[in-house]
């Protein structure tokens, strides 16, 4: 049809096609610890769609705050929120990709997999109490290993953090004394030890510093060529960390019957279990103001569950198996815009 026998409301309908494409576009902000295999995802998913995902790795504080304000579409934390802060803020979360964070550490003549820790041997470290590699308690779980007369340098997140929350909690499982003395949450008050921001600055400290110690999302230490600890698990082996140990703790996960699927995976049952496993949570409004971007924000989740399971393998998350994703699609129902109607 001509231009020129457009009605005017038409006309201008027709002209602003291109800036309704360039407004598909859709923002997120959270997380460093998925943000790895998000931006992997958001590559992929620009080139099979047009669409774009621009997210901003800023820690699970920070994206529950933009999400809260609205200034993003969606938010993303590794720490679940409670049912009952969910409905305050007229929010739902599901989970989007499991994976583990490790121990990490910089020692002159050590590699991969050669020290091995106990949860009571670092929670004694990040209190302070052990503050030599060649200490008794380190040696005795590691018999053969010629450890160092070197100080030990814990470094460990300065904000706010999901990758943080995991830790402790962790830690407040495996130490009466850490949970009486510290706790656990996004952000605590770290009896010692060096802040960086991000899993990016906890990796770049321990890439610089001999006689290191602190704690990433698996993706960040293969990605930066860190050596990643052992870890004994509740079941009292030493495991490694990979996607089959991270998969043995998710495996008994009941995300239907907890509130808000709000999952934690720190020290699951299973002699294959990684002892510091977590879930990433994506967190959107129930009401849309902007129904279209909540409606993208929906359709990238369902790409990514359908096509982006061989990239999460490659990058050693565990992807959100088909019966939890049958979950999480019925309760994207409850996502409306604002005359109530489903957008999904």
């Amino acid at each position: 049809m001509s231009r020129r026998f457009l009605a005017p409301a038409a006309l201008a309908a027709a002209l602003a096609l291109p800036q309704v494409a360039l407004a598909a576009d859709i923002t997120g902000a959270g997380a460093t610890f998925p943000y790895p295999i998000y931006a992997k995802w958001a590559d992929a998913y620009k080139k099979a769609t047009g669409t774009g995902m621009n997210y901003q790795s800023i820690g699970s504080g920070g994206g529950i705050k933009q999400i809260t304000a609205k200034t993003v579409n969606f938010g993303a934390s590794d720490m679940p929120m409670k049912a009952e802060d969910l409905e305050k803020n007229g929010l739902m979360q599901f989970p989007a990709i499991m994976g583990g964070v490790v121990p990490v550490y910089k020692l002159k003549g050590i590699g991969a997999g050669e020290i091995r820790f106990t949860g009571e041997l670092l929670a004694n470290i990040y209190l302070g109490k052990i503050k030599k590699w060649n200490d008794a308690a380190i040696a005795g779980a590691n018999p053969g290993v010629k450890l160092p007369d070197e100080n030990i340098t814990v470094v460990h997140r300065s904000d706010g953090s999901g990758t943080t929350f995991l830790w402790t909690n962790y830690l407040s499982k495996a130490s009466a004394d850490w949970k009486g003395t510290v706790g656990e949450g996004t952000s605590v008050k770290w009896p010692t030890g060096v802040g960086g921001k991000g899993n990016e600055g906890v990796a770049s400290y321990v890439q610089k510093i001999n006689g290191s110690l602190g704690y990433v999302e698996y993706a960040y230490a293969k990605q930066n060529k860190l050596a990643a600890g052992q870890m004994r698990n509740k079941a009292g082996k030493f495991v490694s960390p990979d996607d089959t140990s991270f998969k043995a703790a998710a495996a008994g996960a009941e995300w239907a019957k907890t509130p808000g699927m709000g999952v934690v995976l720190t020290d699951q049952a299973g002699e294959a279990s990684w002892p510091v496993t977590g879930a990433s949570f994506i967190l959107v409004h129930k009401s849309q103001d902007k129904p279209e971007a909540g409606r993208e924000v929906l359709k990238f989740f369902s790409w990514a569950f359908s096509n982006g399971q061989k990239m999460a393998d490659e990058l050693d998350y565990v992807p959100m198996p088909d019966s939890v994703i049958k979950v999480i699609q019925a309760e994207w129902k409850n996502v409306r815009d604002p005359s109530g109607k489903p957008l999904f």
